[in-house]
């Protein structure tokens, strides 16, 4: 008999499985398709459009992006936007492997601190952003009362251009260094005990050994912590609408606010759906850069 060229299909046996298997993936690609593919479909359609929330729309080609590349106020934005990447990343990358460094040794009560520093993390991004403009208040706050202490007149750190980021930095930083600390903790409870034993026998102190050792070792978790860092703080947006709205003189004003701002204040649906892009291309570039960086600096990361 003559063997057929065609490969044998699978029986009964196997078309069930293959639809048991669609069956149970498709909650997620349901899901995946109307809540992220559709939308971002028809964001991408609107960017190319005049779309006033309420009115006629009409086509315009690549108008948005055209005036989005003369508008001041979108530069500004664009860069505090970096700004507040730029002062939260390290900050609170240092932070946390500090804070993980501290911590990450079996001690008794170590886990009430560790508890205490992953809290903020759980806290609505609300609540502590109304409770930290609270304590930047000029008169009645905190922070001020207690450098009035000191007899030190406190700034009005939400109203001064110069002062109302980096207040929105440590407010962010805060909030959110229990994370990465955690992630940094698992690290580092996984680097083989044998390496320091190896590092102490060649004569290396503490600080040799966590240059040497520690943080070759924990580099993939550092990579995976800037990564995140990076794209969350160019997302930010609760912070800024609960303590600043922008404010003084847009110097806290940032690309997600601004979005926000065209899109329900200003009912320019096009234009924001435009910087919407703007931002998703922004996003992209800078994940595919760190993704190709890495290889210089992650441990164990192969060159292919």
């Amino acid at each position: 008999m003559k063997k057929s060229g065609k490969k044998r299909r699978g029986g009964p046996l196997a078309r069930e499985a293959q639809l048991t298997g669609w069956l149970f993936i498709s909650p997620m690609v349901l899901g995946f398709t109307l809540l992220l593919l559709f939308p971002m479909g028809k964001a991408l359609y609107m960017s190319f459009m005049d779309w006033p929330l309420l009115g006629e729309h009409s086509f315009v080609g690549l108008e948005n992006y055209r005036n989005i590349a003369t508008d001041e106020v979108f530069w500004k934005v664009f860069g505090n936007t970096f700004y507040f990447t730029a002062g939260l990343v390290p900050f609170n990358i240092v932070l946390a492997l500090m804070l993980a460094l501290l911590l990450s040794k079996s001690m008794k009560g170590i886990g009430f601190f560790r508890t205490a520093i992953f809290v903020p993390v759980m806290t609505s991004l609300i609540v502590w952003s109304i409770v930290w403009k609270y304590m930047f208040a000029t008169d009645s706050g905190l922070i001020n009362q207690l450098l009035l202490m000191f007899n030190i007149e406190g700034p009005a750190w939400l109203y001064n251009e110069k002062l109302a980021m980096p207040a929105v930095i440590i407010t962010s930083v805060l909030k959110n260094v229990g994370l990465n600390m955690v992630l940094f903790i698992a690290a580092l409870q996984q680097v083989p005990r044998s390496l320091y034993e190896a590092a102490m026998l060649d004569g290396a102190g503490k600080t040799k050994s966590f240059f040497n050792v520690t943080l070759p070792m924990i580099t993939p978790t550092v990579f995976l912590t800037v990564v995140m860092t990076v794209i969350g703080s160019l997302k930010v947006f609760g912070q800024i609408y609960v303590m600043t709205q922008g404010g003084p003189s847009n110097s806290t004003k940032v690309l997600v606010y601004y979005i926000w701002e065209k899109a329900f204040k200003l009912f320019q649906m096009g234009y924001a759906s435009a910087l919407a892009f703007v931002l998703f291309f922004v996003v992209l570039v800078l994940t595919l850069l760190q993704w190709q960086l890495r290889k210089r600096w992650v441990f164990n990361e192969s060159d292919t």
